[in-house]
């Protein structure tokens, strides 16, 4: 765990948070994505235990609960973003941490039927230790469902001559999003990382999804310097994994 990296990002999302309220949530994964009503992913969430890693401002947490969820649980690096998903979620009986995802904070094991982050792993500094995390957290056979920017799009440029590679898709490790307007350091993985690591941290890959999704409704809500249609079109903007604990 990197800590000095925690301090840059916490700090950056306790200034942020107020511009990303509401934002990327359930039934949301990620922009130009297919999203839960489609998917159903998720399945019938009543009676479940959830936890959500990178709560964010609470939404997902709130459409869990209004597809009736029994127990509410949340994580989040930002004390901005948990204040807000406690205002948000004031009356329910959701339990929210501050705390970065590399650690437990006081989390129960085999607790959660769902364990999921909706366009919030990579930020964490350890993958490797993250997802050993989420798999102790989870029943045996519980579900861990999580949506990233897909690793190529970062990798790819619009330029006056069509798109050009700027990054190898090799390159791994942290890096500034160019995205990103404030100091903030993500994490690069490929593909192959994610499924290895998920493999040796006890998961059994159930579905990946990279397919877009578009529409007038999507071109006017998603579509910014950084996710503009040339890119869409040709590159997948959101990875979506469904895993369940073996």
């Amino acid at each position: 765990m990197n800590t000095d990296t925690l301090t840059i990002n916490k700090t950056s999302w306790d200034e942020v948070a107020r511009n990303f309220f509401g934002r990327t949530a359930l039934p949301e994964y990620g922009p130009f994505a297919p999203d839960e009503k489609e998917l159903n992913l998720f399945g019938d969430l009543n009676h479940k235990k959830v936890l959500d890693i990178g709560c964010g401002s609470g939404h997902s947490l709130k459409y869990t609960q209004e597809k009736k969820a029994d127990e509410l649980w949340g994580l989040d690096l930002s004390s901005s973003q948990i204040q807000a998903a406690t205002e948000l979620l004031k009356g329910t009986n959701v339990k929210l941490f501050q705390s970065p995802m590399e650690v437990n904070p006081g989390i129960p094991e085999s607790h959660f039927d769902i364990v999921y982050s909706i366009f919030a792993l990579g930020w964490t500094t350890n993958l490797e230790q993250t997802l050993i995390n989420i798999n102790q957290y989870l029943k045996p056979g519980g579900a861990f469902i999580f949506s990233w920017e897909h690793p190529l799009f970062s990798r790819v440029r619009n330029t006056e001559h069509g798109l050009l590679l700027t990054k190898s898709y090799h390159e791994e490790g942290p890096y500034d999003h160019e995205a990103w307007n404030h100091p903030a350091i993500m994490q690069q993985h490929k593909i192959s990382t994610y499924l290895n690591s998920l493999v040796e941290a006890g998961f059994k890959i159930e579905k990946i999804i990279e397919e877009i999704r578009v529409s007038e409704e999507l071109l006017s809500r998603d579509s910014n310097r950084w996710y503009n249609w040339e890119k869409v079109k040709a590159v997948p903007t959101t990875v979506i994994f469904k895993c369940t604990k073996v």
